[in-house]
């Protein structure tokens, strides 16, 4: 893939595109990118891909970005391949091999184990990360070679199944919550039959409601002409796919604008995706007391609509 120096304009581009990442580049560098395609004012990920994992990252572009935390909050899938007899200093392959174990456990040893790591479990961050102490990111302390304490946090496992085993290596999906580490996952479950490993391969495929089999590659957005990659953004609000709509009308719409409380539909309550005749409005609020402004979108029409 050529480097993209060349500078032009920006313009609103609003809406969510599923990239399937490829292995060898960071989350930032493929969302510059994309960015750069689209000629994009505002875009944004909705959480982290190391270099070597691949797979779905969907990334937000300019009003899709006011609720790209409801992708970062949601729950993801992985397909990891584990390495177990060698832990390495990272806990992926990149790192140095610090210890050797052997591997004399068998698959139904490696299904008796895993379902002490499902539900809501303890977990220690891995320091070669993003985590911030003292203002500092875990990596840099990693890197100076200087310890900090980091503490155990809760994290939810909602799966773990064997796709396949071939001795010392166990390919696994698992399916979790925000803040889960799947190379500490992997770190845990060789400790967990005696021995040690790191993760040498991860894919990710799926964030909340999407899956990487609705997304296209940053090789094939390239590849395509500008109207062709419009066509492939899902809407702003596709991110709030969980929450359930709620239609108002127009005078409706315009006191939500105007930061005024509207009157709510008989029995609406909770928090809802906000439409009206002329489409995303926003996140809403409803209550006894009637409806409120959450987090609104741009009125303004885009540039030649």
């Amino acid at each position: 893939m050529t480097e993209l120096r060349t500078r032009r304009p920006r313009r609103r581009v609003d809406g969510v595109l599923l990239l399937d990442k490829a292995v060898g580049r960071s989350s930032n560098a493929v969302l510059q990118h994309a960015k750069w395609l689209y000629a994009a004012e505002k875009a944004g990920h909705t959480g982290t891909l190391d270099p070597l994992a691949s797979g779905l990252l969907p990334l937000c572009f300019g009003e899709a970005t006011k609720f790209a935390q409801s992708l970062l909050d949601a729950r993801k899938a992985y397909v990891a391949t584990v390495r177990f007899g060698i832990a390495t200093a990272t806990g992926d392959a990149e790192g140095e091999v610090i210890a050797e174990k052997p591997v004399d456990f068998s698959r139904a040893d490696l299904e008796r184990v895993l379902p002490q790591f499902v539900g809501s479990i303890a977990q220690v961050p891995p320091l070669h990360s993003a985590l911030k102490f003292q203002g500092r990111n875990y990596y840099e302390y990693a890197r100076a070679g200087i310890a900090i304490p980091r503490a155990a946090r809760q994290v939810e496992i909602d799966a773990i199944a064997i796709v396949d085993w071939a001795p010392p290596f166990a390919t696994l999906h698992v399916a979790c919550g925000k803040g889960t580490y799947i190379r500490v996952l992997a770190e845990d479950i060789g400790a967990a039959l005696g021995s040690c490993a790191h993760l040498v391969a991860l894919r990710r495929t799926a964030t909340g409601p999407f899956a990487v089999d609705a997304a296209v590659t940053l090789d094939a957005l390239e590849a395509i002409d500008a109207g062709s990659r419009d066509a492939l953004l899902l809407p702003a609000h596709a991110p709030l796919a969980d929450l359930r709509r709620l239609d108002v009308d127009a005078a409706t719409a315009r006191a939500l604008r105007e930061g005024r409380i509207a009157a709510a539909p008989a029995g609406a309550t909770g928090r809802y995706r906000c439409f009206d005749g002329g489409g995303f409005v926003g996140v809403v609020e409803a209550d006894d007391d009637g409806i409120r402004a959450v987090r609104l979108v741009r009125t303004d029409p885009l540039p030649g609509a």
